[in-house]
């Protein structure tokens, strides 16, 4: 019995170190073709004191991007019960379309950036079956309303649905499923709906499983708020073209980069954080190696996580070299 269950630990570890090492080891080709983006926060580059129309131009005109991943905000479009202001949002759609970029749409209750959910202050003492009949009203407007559009080159329904990340109220896929189907029943030009998922903690099967294109995340270098310290992730370019690869395989979906680590990320939000401390994880020399690693993991699209960030520390900082930098990928 002893024997036995000897020899089924070595076939196990036999097999994960055949795995790891499938995920671990070789170089991926490096794709010659990149299609390169920027994602984009109206609250976020509010909340780094910048006027966010001006900025939105900025990394449209100047920067040159075309492929923009912009969110959504329940809190911000529906913040009393039933009154949808689609004013910003309209602006931010028009001025795409005028200067030929094109849109990556979030939506749902979980979008980009702190605190992950944007749930309204008249939302929050509702129950879960409540808001998510709230939730698939907002997504029908806008829906509805943008279905026509052009601009739109996809769908994202919610951010990172399956990773626990953010001051979140719940999980649900049966919901999510629900979502999707919305969207889908609303949009007669059917666009492919993306299901994003983290590149560092996850294998996508259960974005895959749902979503038409697997989004992932990139990042090299954060505050681990669990170790207390500034961790490098370990992950080589090969981590995510052998997962990318897996999931073609399985599923035949094809795996872009949503978030690219461009800004920093550390104990604090940017907000509050010193340029000395913003400087540990993210400055010229690591936006540069960001930028080489992505290329080495054979994905063809990837949206800059940051660039409202750039645009700050260009105009507020009077350090435009990243900008600079970025404006080459374009």
């Amino acid at each position: 019995m002893k024997n036995k269950i000897k020899m089924i630990l070595f076939v196990f570890l036999a097999l994960f170190l055949i795995f790891a090492g499938y995920l671990f080891l070789g170089i991926p080709s490096q794709t010659k073709e990149i299609k390169w983006g920027v994602n984009f926060s109206q609250k976020h580059t509010e909340l780094l004191g910048l006027d966010w129309k001006e900025t939105y131009s900025a990394l449209i005109e100047d920067m040159g991007a075309k492929n923009i991943k912009l969110a959504t905000y329940w809190d911000l479009i529906e913040k009393e019960e039933g009154i949808y202001n689609f004013e910003d949002l309209d602006w931010q759609m028009q001025t795409a379309q005028d200067k030929g970029a094109e849109i990556l749409l979030v939506i749902g209750m979980k979008t980009p950036r702190w605190p992950e959910c944007h749930i309204p202050g008249w939302a929050k003492g509702l129950g879960k079956e409540q808001q998510q009949e709230k939730i698939l009203n907002l997504i029908e407007k806008i829906v509805s309303r943008y279905a026509d559009s052009e601009v739109i080159s996809m769908w994202q329904v919610e951010n990172e649905p399956f990773f626990p990340f953010g001051d979140c109220p719940w999980t649900d896929k049966d919901f999510l499923k629900k979502e999707i189907a919305k969207v889908k029943s609303l949009d007669q030009q059917n666009r492919k709906i993306l299901i994003s998922d983290s590149g560092e903690g996850s294998f996508w099967f259960s974005a895959a499983s749902l979503g038409d294109i697997v989004g992932t995340t990139m990042y090299r270098k954060v505050w681990v708020h669990q170790l207390g310290r500034y961790l490098n992730y370990p992950f080589p370019p090969t981590f995510y073209s052998r997962k990318a690869q897996i999931i073609k395989t399985i599923f035949n979906k094809e795996v872009i980069c949503v978030e690219l680590q461009a800004e920093p990320w550390g104990p604090a939000l940017l907000y509050h954080s010193s340029l000395e401390e913003q400087e540990k994880t993210m400055n010229l020399e690591q936006f540069k190696k960001n930028i080489e690693f992505a290329k080495r993991t054979g994905l063809k699209e990837f949206y800059l996580w940051g660039a409202e960030w750039m645009y700050w520390l260009k105009e507020k900082e009077g350090k435009p070299e990243i900008w600079q930098e970025a404006k080459k990928l374009f």
